[in-house]
């Protein structure tokens, strides 16, 4: 899941006041509340304004979203702490209001994000009774919506998620060496010493989770595809009651000097004008080690020059094959006599 970045959303700097949240949202609610802007994005700004709100205005679940670190940006993937889909902080009897009086059961629910921290199925303590809104709602201008409407709707308990997704990056030298790649996980567990209560723990310091990381080493299967994902069974989240989740590895292709296309690699070269027209030899660099390829001549920019043999491991045996694609580069430091040459070609040429 993404990473909602609450400051952003509302525009505020990390340690702002909560005047200054409060004084944010009210001006962007007023801006985006869906009796007022008919624009099709502004029903989910509006939801992520209520939702950024909805933490940033309370002093324990700002602690608990603070604690994440400052380091995470908006849309980056993100895994939730295990446990974190239980944990609760009190309310109304599972009603989803929230602090600024705004139904999230109205507009679709919290975020996963949300979930994910603070358990499905939220419910506030400063929410009122099933008919009323708060005043502070009212002062944004009494708008009378969907979305101001209190609902008396039981929301489903979440499901846990013990699984694990993130990216591996993989070149083509880790799937040609058919050797294990390192990968680091990261990740936030409940805390074992308060049992993510939080309060007063030296463990967790009153944040009610702990990070962890482990390094794996993960062998990359032949004709791996990108955005692929690898398994690994029960190296994912741990529950209280010992389930363990798998982690999906999502393959994600980082090669500076290779394109992969399952077994098949593209590789691009540079050759002059005059080696373009002339034909050439060139040495390359290859998985396989460095060769000698001959350029023919009156080759144009972009050919492919196909090497049998030279790609990556085929699942069947044997390997695939490296197209090299031909690109003209004209020299930076061409001499004065090389410049007339080329002006007296031009001159031969056929407009």
């Amino acid at each position: 899941m993404e990473y909602k970045d609450y400051y952003e959303i509302l525009g505020v700097k990390r340690d702002a006041t909560q005047s200054e949240i409060k004084s944010a949202y009210r001006k962007l609610a007023k801006k985006y509340h869906p009796d007022v802007n008919k624009t099709p994005e502004a029903s989910a700004k509006f939801k992520d304004i209520n939702e950024a709100f909805e933490v940033l205005s309370d002093k324990d679940k700002r602690a608990r979203y603070d604690s994440l670190g400052s380091n995470w940006q908006a849309g980056a993937n993100y895994t939730p702490p295990p446990g974190f889909e239980n944990f609760g902080f009190g309310g109304n009897g599972g009603y989803s209001y929230s602090s600024s009086g705004i139904n999230f059961e109205d507009l679709g629910g919290f975020s996963d994000f949300f979930n994910s921290l603070f358990g499905g199925g939220f419910s506030s303590a400063s929410s009122r009774s099933r008919g009323g809104t708060n005043s502070f709602y009212e002062d944004l201008g009494g708008f009378s919506s969907r979305a101001g409407r209190a609902s008396a709707k039981q929301p489903q308990k979440a499901s846990v998620d013990l699984n694990i997704t993130q990216e591996i990056r993989v070149s083509a030298k880790d799937i040609f060496n058919q050797k294990p790649v390192s990968v680091r996980i990261n990740n936030l567990e409940k805390c074992t010493n308060c049992s993510g209560v939080g309060s007063m723990c030296s463990q967790c310091h009153g944040t009610g989770f702990v990070t962890f990381s482990k390094t794996l080493n993960v062998k990359i299967p032949p004709e791996v595809k990108e955005g692929q994902k690898i398994r690994l069974k029960g190296e994912g989240k741990s529950a209280s009651n010992g389930m363990k989740g798998d982690l999906f590895l999502v393959v994600k292709f980082a090669d500076k000097d290779y394109t992969i296309n399952g077994c098949d690699l593209t590789k691009t070269i540079e050759v002059t004008p005059a080696q373009a027209v002339i034909g050439t030899k060139k040495e390359i660099q290859t998985l396989h080690g460095n060769i000698n390829i001959k350029i023919p001549p009156r080759t144009s920019c972009g050919a492919v020059l196909r090497l049998k043999g030279l790609g990556l491991p085929k699942k069947s045996g044997g390997y695939g094959n490296l197209n090299v694609k031909i690109n003209l580069a004209v020299p930076k430091d061409l001499t004065d006599e090389q410049i007339k040459l080329y002006e007296q070609l031009l001159k031969t040429e056929s407009v």
